[in-house]
């Protein structure tokens, strides 16, 4: 554990500056050996650096020691009084010349960009700039006063923490099933969590939420940005504050207000309780940009530590930013101690805190060198080569603003991608769009025409329906236009082409029609979802029908709005997590429905078997007309279990399904076909019925009545009698008991 507060507050008066001695130029950042502490901070440009001890509070400057040493372009001493506990920040000379990139300004107090913990809250004050504001001249117009008072300091933590038996889970890709959640949001509302530790990783680490995490049968949970950032003043302005996090101040300190203790090791329980459940925490991280902004951004680290190395900057006008993120800045990773310090950050929270992985937020902007996007890009290729990143779970948001921004199926091997085709597919599919069977087709195997390059697998595209930024799944079958009011933009922000729909009334309906379509659109959804190859991704609170009530830009909203509301699931929504629950079940049974290799649709001679088949509903294999029809809504395909590239190792590896999806809104008939080594099919899903185990089996060339926007899937009975799983029941061959979750995990 950390220090106790006694001693942190002991520690903050105990320095005396005759007995700074030189130190070393690494680590970075402030590191507690047991006997002291050594300060480094690398400035290519600055002329003298000064460290500010603070007390324990952050309120009081108690003394200003400079930096002795000059190494490698790192600023560095050794304070052998300091302990862990103490409260700093740093001030550092040099020119104030925007003009050729320089903003250096000692009046500003700075946060270490290695700073470990955060102490108090950024408070919106104009000492904040470093130039004059409302000044004719701009930032131009240099700020001498101290920004001290309003700006958060750093504290020295003592990382050692008692991880136990913890293990990573180490979940292998293909078997991987996402969960966005947001650790605020997840617990606030949370009725079977303590009232006093909602809404932080303490929260999180509740034993119910963690085993209604486990029953549900969720692999991977992936945090909503937990790195501390800022709250936009211009939010606070308008009583709002930044929700997801997209702000980041500081890369390797927890946000202050996610923690219950006052102890980063609060973080590190959370995760020894993931792991002894066998789940994974997968960081969302912002590495593109910080909370700094353009030229007229404030002064709280980087920005003065040493501009001009820290950001990109416009070759010809280095007064002002390459804005690739929309945020005012570009973080500079062509830098070598940028990179340095942003894989530092990510090998920090990979070892000292054990996560599992990381999805890069405009990921784009990190590959991208001063020529453009580079596969082969610096970050990229220090990721792959490196020992502890390359074995750790890395997802990319492979797309921003700047040019070339686009690079879905680009990233090298190793990374996985979200795959916003695929949610746009499924999404116009089952609104019932035009000509979408080819493009679903591809989506629905892997996405190989992006994916199926240099040795990527099927588990490289992430897909997903719904994500943090949109509609809800409820929202996206309630909404045909978004309902921004509420963030104080005139519904003018947020995206319009959602691809929703909402059956004919706007958002809540008594209509028990409307309902019962909306909820068997939503099952559709998560049905296809999870048994698409890939690596599936659920958006928090989907499985039980959470509402933003049309909000699809809910990034400032604190409150209700986005907090999971655990009291007010309905009975559909009981059932809907049920229903998931069975499907992820279902996934992980059936091993061709999270094959290692694309399916490709090929026979292969050697095992006589084809991968997949593509069927009309008149039970043929479909002709180049009927894929070219853009009137048809309705397929099927046949996933052959004996085309698995490995021998049999357990039942269900084997199988082979048959899949139907029907997007018209009436019924389709379709014919059941007929398949080698079979004897007949057994319903294993139907989206019309979804409580339903079928165990009546169904003849070859029967014709099954599809319901209207529904969505099957049938096991093969073979003659061979090696699978007839659902003789016994579905619960004897799937991993998961049948019982619902228990109402008090909800």
């Amino acid at each position: 554990m950390d220090v106790s507060s006694t001693t942190m507050e002991r520690s903050a008066t105990m320095i005396n500056k005759s007995r700074i001695r030189e130190g070393r130029p690494y680590p970075l950042g402030a590191t507690w050996d047991g006997l002291g502490v050594n300060f480094a901070l690398f400035s290519a440009n600055a002329t003298k650096v000064e460290l500010c001890i603070f007390d324990n509070d952050g309120e009081t400057e108690l003394e200003r020691v400079e930096l002795p040493e000059y190494t490698d372009e790192v600023w560095h001493g050794y304070l052998p009084d300091a302990r862990p506990g103490t409260v700093y920040g740093y001030r550092v000379h040099g020119p104030y010349e925007p003009d050729v990139g320089h903003r250096f300004n000692p009046n500003k107090l700075l946060i270490d960009p290695y700073a470990k913990q955060l102490v108090g809250e950024l408070k919106w004050a104009p000492e904040l700039f470093p130039y004059k504001v409302g000044s004719p001249d701009k930032d131009l117009d240099f700020d001498d006063r101290d920004s001290a008072a309003f700006v958060q300091k750093c504290r020295v933590i003592d990382p050692a923490f008692t991880w136990g038996t913890d293990r990573k889970p180490s979940v292998p890709w293909d078997r991987t099933i996402g969960y966005e959640m947001h650790v605020r949001g997840f617990t606030k509302m949370h009725h079977h969590v303590p009232e006093e530790i909602r809404g932080t990783f303490a929260g999180l680490a509740d034993p119910q939420v963690i085993e209604y995490l486990k029953q549900l049968g969720i692999s991977s949970a992936e945090l909503l940005p937990i790195h501390a950032y800022v709250d936009d003043d211009y939010l606070l302005q308008k009583d709002l504050r930044n929700y997801w996090g997209y702000n980041t101040i500081a890369f390797f300190a927890p946000q202050p207000r996610y923690l219950h203790s006052p102890f980063v090791n609060e973080f590190k329980e959370t995760v020894n309780q993931f792991h002894a459940a066998g789940i994974e925490v997968i960081l969302d991280v912002v590495y593109n940009h910080t909370a700094e902004g353009n030229e007229m951004g404030p002064m709280l680290s980087m920005k003065g530590i040493d501009n001009a190395s820290y950001y990109r900057l416009l070759p010809d006008q280095k007064r002002y930013y390459i804005n690739d993120t929309g945020t005012g800045n570009t973080l500079n990773l062509s830098h070598p101690r940028v990179l340095q310090m942003v894989a530092d950050s990510l090998r920090y929270w990979a070892t000292e805190m054990r996560v599992d992985g990381f999805r890069f937020d405009l990921a784009t902007i990190l590959a991208r060198e001063p020529y453009g996007f580079d596969e082969g890009g610096g970050f990229l290729d220090s990721c792959r080569q490196d020992p502890v990143l390359s074995q750790v779970k890395l997802i990319a948001e492979p797309w921003d603003i700047g040019p070339g921004g686009y690079q879905v199926g680009h990233f090298p091997p190793g990374w996985a991608e979200w795959n916003d085709k695929y949610r746009d597919t499924v999404r116009a599919f089952w609104k019932g769009d035009e000509g979408k069977l080819p493009d679903l087709a591809a989506r629905l195997t892997g996405s190989g025409d992006l994916f199926n390059r240099r040795g990527r697998k099927p588990w490289a595209s992430v897909n997903f329906i719904t994500a943090h930024d949109g509609f809800t799944l409820h929202d996206l079958v309630s909404y045909n236009e978004k309902h921004n009011e509420a963030n104080g933009e005139d519904n003018r922000d947020g995206h319009s082409d959602n691809h929703s729909y909402n059956y004919g009334v706007e958002g809540p309906t008594d209509d028990p029609e409307i309902i019962e379509t909306r909820e068997r659109q939503k099952r559709n959804m998560l049905a296809t979802l999870l048994l698409s190859q890939g690596t599936p991704m659920i958006l928090a609170g989907d499985e039980f029908g959470r509402t933003q009530n049309g909000n699809n830009n809910s990034y400032a909203q604190d409150n209700e709005l986005n907090w999971i509301d655990w009291k007010s699931i309905s009975e559909d929504g009981r059932q809907m997590v049920d229903f998931v629950r069975k499907l992820i079940s279902i996934r992980r049974a059936y091993p061709i429905l999270h094959r290692g290799r694309f399916l490709i649709g090929e026979y292969n001679e050697e095992l006589d078997v084809k991968d997949v088949t593509w069927l009309s509903p008149n039970g043929e294999e479909m002709t180049i007309e009927q894929w070219n029809d853009n009137n048809a809504r309705c397929f099927g395909l046949v996933l052959d279990g004996r085309a698995q590239p490995t021998g049999i190792k357990k039942r269900g590896d084997d199988a082979t399904l048959l899949l139907i999806m029907n997007s018209y809104h009436d019924v389709v008939e379709f014919t059941l076909p007929e398949v080698p080594e079979g004897e007949n099919w057994r319903c294993l899903i139907d989206t019309n019925v979804p409580d339903r185990i079928e165990d009546e089996p169904h003849a070859f060339g029967e014709t099954y009545e599809v319901t209207g926007r529904s969505l099957l899937l049938f096991v093969l009975s073979r003659s061979t009698k090696k699978n007839r799983p659902l003789r016994a029941g579905i619960g004897a061959l799937l991993d998961v008991a049948e019982d619902p979750i228990p109402t008090d995990k909800l």
